[in-house]
């Protein structure tokens, strides 16, 4: 399975991206004489409701898809990164104070949140990676923060800091190769998480706005019509659920990659 989700989400990001040098039909382009065409050979996932291509629609919705979901996912693991090997390192007053600001953040359900920031902000796609990146740092700071809080415990770690070896070189040097694949899991993880608060939000109208589109707003474009036409909707949901399931099972086999490494250790 693995393997089928790594395969199948390499195949969707390249064809995402390289499709549209091939398939040279417009996104945008109004057609009045073909509003709600089924899938043929002409429209290969039919029309909208103002006759534009579904096909060339999602590849371009994608493209803003993705990118929201792999930048925010980036910036919301850096920040949990530091963020939790900070806490797990110096401990103390300052490993305190941190997990009372991680367990405030998650006081909130975190789509709630993100409506409420959203709600105040004109969206855009920068300000949607912000936001879902303010919203997405809590889970990797704290699986970060307990495992280098036992890193720290180890005798070696001990040994470098009573011989005043600097935080830089410990943490890049020994911390940095421990961490890593949590760190992977989790971005993996959020990858899709990201993807997901984008396009819940587009399709309540407070993501992405016309002429730009994604996934989410092409899935809501299509609710008014599902009953007809059953195609607007289905394939911005089916990639959607591609993407992410596909992340999802990438993301389990590193978890157990990891646990079987950590069982062999113990």
């Amino acid at each position: 399975m693995f393997k089928v989700a790594l395969y199948l989400l390499i195949a969707v990001i390249l064809a995402i991206f390289f499709l549209p040098f091939f398939y040279t039909v417009s996104p945008y382009e109004l057609n009045p004489l073909r509003i709600l065409e089924a899938p043929s050979l002409q429209h290969l996932f039919g029309t909208d409701r103002l006759g534009r291509d579904v096909l060339a629609r999602i590849l371009e919705g994608g493209q803003t898809s993705l990118i929201i979901g792999f930048l925010a996912a980036s910036i919301s693991s850096i920040v949990g990164l530091f963020i939790g090997i900070t806490a797990g390192y110096f401990k103390g007053n300052i490993d305190k104070t941190i997990t009372i600001v991680i367990d405030l953040f998650l006081t909130f359900p975190t789509f709630f949140l993100l409506l409420a920031l959203v709600s105040y902000i004109q969206a855009s796609s920068i300000i949607l990676i912000i936001v879902i990146s303010i919203t997405g740092w809590m889970g990797m700071s704290r699986m970060i923060r307990s495992e280098s809080f036992a890193i720290s415990n180890k005798p070696y770690i001990k040994i470098l800091k009573i011989s005043n070896v600097s935080t830089f070189k410990i943490i890049f040097k020994y911390f940095a190769p421990l961490l890593a694949p949590i760190f992977l899991i989790s971005f993996t993880f959020g990858v899709g998480g990201a993807i997901l608060a984008e396009s819940g939000l587009s399709f309540l109208g407070l993501g992405i706005n016309p002429p730009q589109m994604s996934w989410g707003s092409l899935l809501s474009d299509g609710k008014a019509v599902i009953d007809i036409a059953w195609w607007v909707s289905f394939f911005p949901g089916f990639m959607i659920f591609i993407i992410t399931f596909c992340l999802i099972q990438i993301s389990d086999y590193l978890q157990g990659l990891a646990n079987k490494k950590e069982i062999i250790k113990n």
